[in-house]
């Protein structure tokens, strides 16, 4: 398995002409109590199935690649992300890589032949459908980490977490995950059978998590990992594009709030000009500093964006900076929740 303590390299992306040089100390860190080890940061591949917008296949198969190289050995897909492409694009991109990964897939969102998210399914017999499906397209024998992507209202967790259980027990599952619950979901699924990681939304501007999950996480010996770290874009000053794009359905886009929250992320842009960094690794490098033993899932669905978020390894923000910032972007500073209001109803994390 791929964990380096140290290493040193230059590398220039084609046509992106993007060159970072790095010679540093890289840290890792366990997921949970018996999960693996894993780099400091993972890479979600989400937006690689063109959630933001049409996205090159080539491109992510090379950051994928990229990612691999830099020692990063957490990758996260899901079987619903472009209704089987991303399980299919990774699964091309880890051929002859398999071994120098760990692999989480989420289950149980359904998706519409028009996209349309139109419910969420974790009964027992659906998850390990669902389990056989996601192999087949990864061209894998056995899911590192699986979990359901959300709380299913009408089957009980003890119910989806054991038909886990028994993949596990067969061979096709290594560890259980779970994603987006409340703290009860959590203590009756750790009942079951131990979870390594609860994937859930966290950022300078979505910092709910701190209340309740991170300290339950804590006491059970659970680690986390952590998405949205940019706010799908919004930190780092991306805007919601053509019809393809989902962040025009979310209220921290539309039209109403866009002149407040683009004062609070030129501020926020304005810290980062100051030292000399991006916004997106100045996002990276707070959430590295408030959650130094859980794991950043980063985004990058380009080689030039991947590097670009590696640069913040190189830069931790010291306590007092951490300070500074949340000073001049309060939790509260940013308009419209992180869903629509429809789906935040839906979501366990927020009872």
């Amino acid at each position: 398995m791929l964990n380096r303590d140290s290493y040193e390299k230059t590398t220039r992306v084609k046509d992106n002409e993007v060159t970072m040089s790095t010679t540093q100390i890289q840290s890792s860190t366990k997921l949970g109590a018996t999960g693996p080890e894993v780099f400091r940061i993972a890479l979600g591949c989400m937006a690689m199935s063109g959630i933001y917008g049409k996205a090159s296949d080539d491109e992510s198969i090379a950051t994928i690649h990229e990612a691999i190289d830099r020692g990063i050995n957490l990758i996260d897909t899901g079987d619903f992300y472009g209704m089987g492409h991303n399980e299919m694009l990774v699964g091309r991109a880890l051929r002859g890589r398999r071994d120098k990964v760990h692999l989480s897939v989420k289950f149980g969102g359904l998706v519409g032949p028009d996209r349309a998210f139109v419910g969420f399914d974790a009964r027992p017999q659906l998850v390990k459908a669902f389990a056989a499906y996601s192999l087949k397209r990864l061209g894998i024998d056995v899911i590192d980490i699986y979990r359901p992507a959300r709380l299913d209202p009408n089957v009980p967790i003890e119910e989806t977490i054991g038909a886990i259980a028994d993949l596990i027990k067969a061979g096709f599952v290594k560890h259980v995950g779970l994603s987006e619950v409340g703290v009860e979901t959590i203590r009756r699924a750790q009942a079951v059978h131990p979870v390594v990681d609860v994937q859930i939304e966290y950022s300078l501007i979505s910092r709910g998590p701190e209340q309740r999950v991170f300290p339950a996480l804590e006491e059970l010996g659970i680690s986390a990992t952590l998405y949205g770290i940019l706010s799908r874009g919004l930190l780092s000053g991306s805007k919601s594009g053509g019809p393809g794009d989902f962040r025009n359905l979310f209220p921290r886009f539309s039209p109403e709030h866009r002149a407040q929250n683009e004062a609070v992320v030129a501020r926020f842009s304005a810290f980062a000009k100051a030292r000399g960094q991006s916004a997106s690794q100045l996002a990276l490098a707070w959430v590295l500093a408030k959650q130094p033993r859980l794991v950043p899932l980063v985004g990058a669905r380009t080689r030039s964006q991947l590097l670009d978020l590696m640069a913040a390894l190189e830069h931790p923000l010291s306590r007092e900076q951490v300070q500074a910032l949340e000073a001049i972007v309060p939790s509260d500073a940013i308009l419209g929740s992180r869903y629509p209001t429809e789906h935040m109803a839906q979501l366990d994390s927020e009872v």
